[in-house]
């Protein structure tokens, strides 16, 4: 059992900048694939970013790619994304999620789901 607890949400204006955090519980994380998805409203969950276990592979969808890095600190049990030259359309509730295999950009893939953080960007 994995608990996802979700940080670093607010406003920001078009081109700023956040850091989300995920912090995990337990002592297996360092075996779990971590992703972040993203949920605007009357929209559903897409995928945003992923990285491998152990860090050996990441993968980002189209729309963030070149603007968001995703990481992780499997000392800390801890994932982040750091989102760059943010955009209007960026705006959603962020979700992190985590899953034992390798990893996908397919939500009903993962197994655990952190509450999300509200990100919101300004024109």
């Amino acid at each position: 059992q994995v608990q996802l607890v979700e940080s670093g949400g607010g406003l920001v204006q078009a081109g700023g900048s956040l850091r989300l955090s995920c912090a995990a519980s337990g002592r297996t994380f360092s075996t779990y694939a971590m992703g972040w998805f993203r949920q605007a409203p009357g929209k559903e969950r897409e995928f945003v970013a992923v990285v491998s276990a152990l860090s050996t592979g990441t993968y980002y969808a189209d729309s963030v790619k070149g603007r968001f890095t995703i990481s992780r600190d499997n000392a800390k049990n801890t994932v982040y994304l750091q989102m760059n030259n943010l955009k209007p359309e960026d705006t959603a509730v962020y979700y992190c999620a985590a899953r034992t295999r390798l990893f996908t950009s397919t939500p009903s893939d993962y197994n655990y789901w952190g509450q999300g953080t509200q990100v919101t960007v300004s024109s």
